[in-house]
């Protein structure tokens, strides 16, 4: 069982997709993104398994929630620095986004 502790050392915030590309060495389809996290964090980039749901052209601009503590970890000749968050479903992983637009680097509390 996880801890409200454990939950509390999780840094989740709200980035804005900025640059998307394919990903075609990577050993599951996936795509490269960079995410801008606001002023505080800046741009990082990240590995994301979501060819299912998304085409490129429509995820530049979107907003995301992504876990910004953990460390990177390395895709290939990528290096993933966030995790960015989705939901695993029968058609593929969904992102979790705000209903709303909110500030880059918002947290999610």
């Amino acid at each position: 069982m996880a801890t409200f502790e454990d939950f509390q050392k999780l840094d989740m915030r709200v980035g804005e997709i900025t640059r998307a590309e394919a990903f075609p060495k990577a050993r599951k389809p996936a795509y490269k993104l960079w995410v801008d996290f606001g002023d505080e964090i800046g741009i990082k980039q990240s590995s994301a398994q979501i060819t299912d749901c998304y085409d490129l052209e429509e995820l530049v601009g979107k907003q995301v929630l992504g876990v910004v503590n953990f460390p990177p970890m390395r895709v290939a000749d990528f290096n993933s620095e966030v995790l960015v968050m989705g939901v695993y479903s029968e058609q593929g992983v969904v992102l979790v986004e705000p209903q709303q637009e909110v500030k880059k680097g918002d947290r999610l509390g």
